[in-house]
């Protein structure tokens, strides 16, 4: 156990800011999932900013990797691209 109050209260604002960053990358995960399911070209095209906009402000905030947000945002932009 820690010594100090103040290490106390990291290991508080730790454990709190860590559930916080595992259920924004899990939403985020979910997010870029469902749009390589979609097969329809509107659908995709539709949701393609919305995931966009939230890998920017993950890579923003160093929730996930900046160079993460960005091979992510090309492949599924490639994805979108290829719908027919």
């Amino acid at each position: 156990m820690a010594n100090h109050k103040s290490s106390v209260k990291r290991i508080r604002q730790e454990k709190k800011r860590a559930l916080h960053n595992h259920y924004y990358a899990k939403t985020m995960r979910n997010a870029v999932r469902k749009l390589r399911a979609t097969t329809n070209k509107e659908e995709a095209v539709a949701l393609f900013p919305k995931v966009q906009k939230m890998l920017d402000k993950l890579a923003k905030t160093n929730i996930i990797h900046k160079n993460k947000a960005a091979n992510l945002k090309s492949s599924l932009a490639l994805h979108v691209n290829k719908l027919g």
